[in-house]
């Protein structure tokens, strides 16, 4: 623990470089509000506070405009059909629930589209009969690939009829999560003892309408079992807290709304020429914001179907950490059910322990080649992969550096404080390495490197220390908070 007033300082200092920071990227916004280079990212928004909105981000303009009413329709009548089917078949609530997915893909997509992924189904469960692990990561990524690489996916998605405005991000969404499920299902059923679980629980699994487009991916094993419990009981207080969440997500929708009118840290980056007129305060938090509005639309679209499933009686999984609270790229994610499947599947097979240098390697490239085909491979999603392949074994490599004997030594005779001042002050520059490393794929390579050009070369030695102290501030009020959770839970621990 360090003294309460260094905490108090280290928060002080946050807090003023966070405002002085915020002042510079809001004056920006105010000035830039009719410039014709943002015309396509700035539209009129409240005319009676003179503000005009920031609407550079595709999917947060879908959700709440033309994917709004479908959003509420489809997930309304599921969370009334499932309500019916818990108190009156709770034995059968899962076969209800496959049999209201079917019916709703076939509504919104057409016939076509449900005998594609259903092809997909039919085909890596023929696969998983074999019961070879290895042959179902080759039908699998096979599968993936034939919708993120072209000409595969232009040819599959023109089977589909009809056009509207989502019919892509459905298509490529809807189909990709499908190939990620099945991969679980036939993971998971080659691992079975007894034989090997029926297509009609790969069916149930995949076609749970909450999770169909969008996600999260919840492992065949945690759903299957979650679903099949026949005795559906509420935890003390699960009610009210799913009641707590949800208001949650719809104060950040409209605390999101409300940022963007005044904020238009999407639509800025986008003029380069403008935005290399910021000061490198302003230049650093506008990297920073954008990392984590997209932990913010991460957190709210996640959360929302998660409080779905919830009242489904399933326990899926969590938001991803935010941004703020990381400053180890172990822990970097913005989906955290991709995130678990790749950590069961590929990381954690391959790296065991994670603590051999050679095995972290492997399994940190596997990881990120299969994450490059996820995400649709590209230039810049290369770029992406590469960057933060390296920084998941750097951390290894000067974790390792620093455990040799005299380093070791020389720690040992520290106190525990300066032990965490020296940790947090390296910990400071690898949230650096995240922030830049991840706006490559949130923005673009040219902001990403004009970022870093002005904090590590132009804005030396002022703003890159000055900078790196403030963030070291932030890294100690986050092991703050760490070393507070540590104490709860090892407090429950020892009452439980």
């Amino acid at each position: 623990m360090l003294p309460s007033y260094e905490l108090g300082f280290y928060a002080l200092v946050v807090t003023c470089a966070v405002l002085y920071s915020g002042s510079g990227i809001f004056e920006a916004s105010r000035d830039s509000m009719n410039r014709k280079a943002f015309r396509d990212g700035i539209k009129p928004g409240w005319h009676y506070f003179g503000r005009k909105m920031d609407v550079a981000d595709f999917e947060w303009v879908m959700w709440f405009t033309s994917f709004r009413n479908i959003i509420i329709f489809a997930l309304s009548g599921h969370v009334l059909f499932g309500k019916i089917c818990s108190m009156t078949v709770p034995q059968h609530r899962a076969v209800m629930y496959m049999i209201y997915g079917v019916l709703a893909v076939l509504a919104s997509m057409g016939l076509v589209y449900l005998m594609i992924i259903l092809s997909h189904c039919l085909l890596l469960y023929s696969v998983a009969l074999a019961k070879q692990k290895w042959l179902c990561y080759v039908a699998g990524l096979c599968c993936l690939a034939s919708f993120k690489v072209e000409p595969f996916g232009s040819w599959q998605s023109g089977f589909v009829t009809g056009s509207f405005d989502l019919q892509d991000v459905l298509f490529y969404g809807g189909c990709t999560f499908t190939i990620m499920r099945c991969m679980s299902f036939a993971l998971e059923s080659s691992e079975r003892d007894e034989g090997i679980y029926s297509i009609f629980d790969l069916l149930k699994y995949n076609f749970y309408l909450p999770f169909f487009f969008f996600g999260p991916v919840m492992t065949f094993d945690q759903f299957h079992t979650q679903v099949s419990t026949r005795e559906l009981r509420r935890k003390d207080d699960e009610m009210k807290n799913i009641r707590v969440n949800a208001l949650l997500h719809v104060g950040a929708i409209v605390a999101v709304d409300i940022f963007f009118h005044f904020f238009y840290i999407l639509t800025l980056p986008s003029d380069l020429k403008f935005v290399n007129r910021l000061s490198d305060w302003s230049l650093a938090g506008l990297a920073y914001s954008n990392l984590v509005y997209d932990w913010v639309k991460a957190a709210v679209m996640f959360g929302v179907i998660n409080t779905i499933a919830r009242l489904d009686h399933l326990d899926p999984p969590q938001p991803p950490k935010c941004i703020t609270m990381l400053y180890i790229f172990a822990e970097t994610h913005f989906d955290r059910g991709i995130n678990d499947w790749l950590c069961k599947y590929v990381y954690d097979h391959l790296g065991e322990n994670h603590d051999n240098i050679l095995k972290e390697l492997v399994a940190s490239i596997t990881t990120f080649a299969i994450t490059t085909l996820w995400l649709g491979p590209c230039e810049i999603v290369y770029i992406w992969s590469l960057a933060n392949c390296f920084g998941l074994n750097f951390e290894l490599w000067v974790q390792k550096f620093f455990q040799l004997g005299p380093f070791a030594k020389l720690e040992a005779k520290l106190s525990g404080a300066m032990s965490r001042r020296i940790r947090a002050a390296f910990g400071a520059l690898n949230f650096w390495a995240i922030v830049l490393y991840n706006i490559l794929a949130l923005n673009s390579l040219e902001f990403a490197l004009l970022v870093t050009k002005r904090l590590l070369v132009m804005g030396f030695p002022v703003s890159t220390l000055s900078i790196w102290f403030i963030t070291y501030c932030g890294v100690q009020l986050i092991k703050e908070r760490e070393r507070i959770l540590a104490i709860e839970e090892e407090q429950k621990g020892d009452k439980a």
